[in-house]
Parts: structure tokens; C-alpha cells; sequence
């Protein structure tokens, strides 16, 4: 998943007056992309290892449990998300704003940065227990050490980012590439090699096991993470316009990067489900349980500390990519419409919103902390993905509203692109985010022995508390002062 995306064009009106021509489409020719190009940079915006262990443990079953969330939410996410960047470009606070209020185009900006400040903790776990497997795998499953490794590469993070070093970035960029492609071939290949062997699978892998066995609804709880895993897809919708034939193209693209998204999530997972035991998995370090079952059968162990750190790297970069940019989008329809006070509006002399990076180090400080606390790591690790989730989904609940509300109110508002039977797939997408977030109130199967009223307290909590009580008391008391915008591109640098 990726969390940037852009909030208005803001290039100087000398820059834009020598633009070159744009073709009949709007884009300048020089810019076209590739239905192909598109496809694989949605590809590399959501395709991740991190889901592997949590599917992994329902084997074949993953298959569906991948599949389902793909139809329901992917696939309209993909198509919604293409309209509206193709007719309002500027990104989820102006899809809202525009479709049905600014206060609700708030919230959802608002949700996308929120949801960070529960993801970094959840993150940097599975970045613990990794790298756990290079110093210490009995690390793995010790809260206090994955609490400490939280707080300080978190805030290693925010001092990298603050000082807005772009080599950085393009480091992070290569090892998002090699931790993610490479080490996900490398497990798919041993693992047919270990079936090829005669080894037997550790997961039923017949018929019988397509569907995930119904024990009642908390069953099927742990694909409410799949909703997480695949969020973002919206964030490429601003692209469309730079397609040549958005109509026919940007579908072709997005079924093109489904399959291929598929493929990384679910050929990996059936992977570990060949050779891990599903009881003995944990789901911040399963994918280092399956390199560590692999090596060993092929008595190349030494292997695991390698990819250890390309996993590592990867998800470094990717936490170095993606921490300013929620906050840059939040910041700026802030200093537009006055939404924060001006102190968390302030930029230091490399222009990053660095006070309000601190203020969500501080939260995200306090829910690493639980991790010292709680008994099982796994636990832990799940109930911050399942918070994350339950606010992201407020977005995608906005956003579906708005583009049904959009084609009623504004219906002869130029479109690069319009959803066929948009009705239909907007509903669908509506009614299975809202039916992911009622599921995620659920606790696991695996995590039975904890008590619910604590489970129940973190997520409603975390939801009510990060996703809507915060947004609203700061339009409640928002003041006519805090709208900075006006006052030159310079203002508010420390």
C-alpha cells in the first residue's frame, strides 16, 4: 500500500504557462503512460510479504479468502477512485468535499493520516520479529524488546524524514523492490522444490479445503486483513488521466494489476502453508518461520539472516517513504480551510511538517508501548492491523457515498473515466467495507483465550478515539486564524 497522494497542483503559474501542449486529452503527449506502466505501479503500491502468515493459516482456503476481498473491495476501490481523480483531480479530501461536504472531505483526509498512527506500530513489529531471526529468534515473541525496536526506529525515522534527504527516498524505492519481488521468489520456488521432493504438505491442499472451514463468523476475521493490505489502490486513480484512452485502458490496467497483486499475495502464502504448520505460526515472524523451515531443508540456514535484512530494508524504506506523506496531505488542506491550529501547521527549512510528525510519534510511542504489556505479540500485532483497518475503511466508506452522490448532483462534470453500472459497484464496495468493519470487532479463532472486553476496548477505541473524536473536535474548535494558506508559500517555516 502507498500513502501519498497529492492534494492540488501547485507549480508556479510561469511553470504552468510553459507546460508543453497537452494533447486532446489534456496530457501532454510526453507524458502518456502505458496501460502497462500503470499496471505495475499499482502492482508495486500494494503487493507486500507482511499478509504471508496470517493467510497461511488457512492453506488452500487463503485462495478465496484473497479472491473475495478482490471482487467486493479491490476491483471497485480500483474503478471508483479512477472516476472521480479522472473529473475532481486533488485527491480523497476533494472527491468528499466535492461529493458531499467539507467537513466529511476532513474526516477522510483526516482517517487516511490517522490510520499511520496505529500502522507504524504494527509495521515496525513485523520489522522486530525479522530482524529477530538475524540477532536472536527468541526475540521474536519478547513484547519488550518489539516495544523498544518500535519507539526507536519510529523516531530514527522521523529524524531521517524531518531533514527531507531525497537519496533516501530512492533507497527506499530499490528496497522495497528487492525485499519484496525477490525474497517472494525465492520462497515460491523452494517451496515447489519441497513439494517437487515428495515432502508432504503441512496444509491440506485438496478439494475439501478450497473454502475456509465455518466454525461460525470469527472464522473468517483474519480477512478483514486483507481489506488492509489492499488499501491504497485509490491512490493511482490520479493517474488515469494521463492514459491515452482512459476508458478502455484504465480497466485493462487495473484487472492486469489485481492479477498480478493476487499472484504476490497468494503464491507466498501458499508457500508457508507447505511447510509451516499453521499452529506454529506467528504473524509478525511467520514469513521468517517459513525461510527458516526452507533453509534448513535445503542446508543453506545461513540464507536466513540474508533475506532477514532484505525484508528489513524493505519495510524501512517503505516506513522512510510513506511517513511524511499523510501528513503533507493533511497538512496542506489544513492551511486551505484552517482545520489545525498553526503550530501543527508549521514546516521546518526542508519544508516537512515535522510538529505534526511528532505529535503522532507520541501516539504511535503509546501504542508501541502496549506491546510490553500484552501477553502475546501475535495478539498485539493483530489488534493494531484490525484499528488500522477499522479507520482506513471510513475513507473508502466516504469515497463510495461521494461518487454515487457525484453522478446525481454534478452528472455533466467532465470525466476522463466513468464507472459502468456505477451504482452497482460503488454499493458493493460500500457494503463490504462497512461489512469489514463489523467483522473486525470480532476477535480470531486463534486469539480465543484473550479476554473480549479488552479486544473490543482497543479496536472501538482506537476507532472512536483516532478516527472521529479527534477530526471533530478539532472542526468544532477550529478558529478563523488558523487558515495560513494566504499567507505566502514561506509562511510557518521554523
Amino acid at each position: 500500500m502507498t500513502l501519498t497522494e497529492p492534494v492540488r497542483d501547485e507549480r508556479p503559474a510561469a511553470a504552468a504557462a510553459t507546460a508543453p501542449a497537452p494533447a486532446p486529452g489534456g496530457t501532454p503527449r510526453a507524458q502518456f503512460l502505458s496501460w502497462t506502466t500503470l499496471a505495475m505501479m499499482t502492482t508495486a503500491s500494494v503487493a507486500n510479504l507482511r499478509p504471508s502468515p496470517s493467510m497461511a493459516l488457512y492453506g488452500l482456503a487463503a485462495v478465496f479468502l484473497y479472491l473475495l476481498p478482490a471482487v467486493v473491495f479491490l476491483l471497485p476501490t480500483a474503478l471508483v477512485s479512477a472516476e472521480l481523480a479522472s473529473g475532481w483531480p486533488g485527491g480523497v479530501y476533494r472527491w468528499v468535499s466535492e461529493g458531499l461536504s467539507k467537513p466529511l472531505g476532513f474526516l477522510a483526509v483526516w482517517c487516511q493520516f490517522a490510520m499511520t498512527i496505529a500502522y507504524y506500530p504494527s509495521l515496525l513489529a513485523y520489522v522486530a520479529s525479522t530482524f529477530a531471526y538475524v540477532v536472536d529468534p527468541s526475540l521474536a515473541d519478547n513484547g519488550l524488546y518489539i516495544a523498544i525496536v518500535i519507539v526507536v526506529i519510529y523516531w530514527a525515522g522521523v529524524l531521517v524524514s524531518s531533514r527531507g534527504t531525497k537519496a533516501v527516498a530512492g533507497l527506499s524505492s530499490a528496497g522495497l523492490v528487492v525485499g519484496t519481488l525477490v525474497p517472494g521468489v525465492v520462497l515460491v520456488v523452494l517451496g515447489l522444490v519441497f513439494l517437487g521432493q515428495g515432502n508432504p504438505s503441512a496444509a491440506p491442499m485438496d478439494g475439501a479445503h478450497v473454502l475456509p472451514q465455518w466454525t461460525g463468523i470469527a472464522s473468517l476475521v483474519l480477512i478483514v486483513n486483507n481489506f488492509l493490505s489492499y488499501a491504497g489502490m485509490e491512490m493511482n486513480g490520479v493517474h488515469v488521466s494521463s492514459l491515452r484512452d482512459p476508458a478502455k485502458q484504465y480497466p485493462r490496467a487495473m484487472f492486469a494489476a489485481t492479477g498480478l497483486v493476487l499472484l504476490i499475495f497468494i503464491l507466498p502464502a501458499l508457500a508457508i502453508s507447505w511447510v509451516m504448520p499453521g499452529e506454529d505460526l506467528s504473524l509478525t515472524a511467520g514469513v521468517m518461520q517459513a525461510f527458516q523451515g526452507f533453509f534448513d531443508h535445503f542446508h543453506v540456514g545461513w540464507l536466513t539472516k540474508v533475506v532477514g535484512v532484505l525484508l528489513v530494508a524493505a519495510a524501512l524504506g517503505g516506513m522512510l517513504t510513506w511517513l511524511a506523506g499523510p501528513s503533507k496531505g493533511l497538512l496542506m488542506v489544513s492551511r486551505q480551510e484552517g482545520y489545525l491550529p498553526p503550530v501543527l501547521q508549521k514546516l521546518n527549512k526542508n519544508g516537512v511538517p515535522r510538529n505534526i510528525m511528532v505529535a503522532q510519534g507520541v501516539l504511535t510511542t503509546l501504542i508501541a508501548l502496549l506491546y510490553a504489556f500484552l501477553p502475546d505479540v501475535s495478539s498485539a500485532y493483530w489488534i493494531f492491523s484490525v484499528v488500522t483497518t477499522q479507520i482506513y475503511l471510513v475513507v473508502y466508506v466516504l469515497m463510495f457515498a461521494a461518487v454515487v452522490r457525484l453522478r446525481v448532483t454534478r452528472p455533466g462534470q467532465p470525466r476522463g473515466f466513468r464507472v459502468p453500472a456505477v451504482r452497482l459497484v460503488a454499493g458493493v464496495g460500500l457494503a463490504a467495507s462497512l461489512g469489514a468493519m463489523c467483522i473486525g470487532f470480532m476477535p480470531p479463532e486463534q486469539f480465543g483465550g484473550q479476554p473480549l472486553w479488552r479486544y473490543l476496548l482497543i479496536v472501538g477505541g482506537g476507532l472512536v478515539t483516532l478516527g472521529f473524536v479527534a477530526p471533530f473536535a478539532f472542526l468544532r474548535f477550529r478558529k478563523p486564524h488558523w487558515v495560513t494558506a494566504a499567507d505566502g508559500e514561506g509562511a510557518g517555516v521554523e
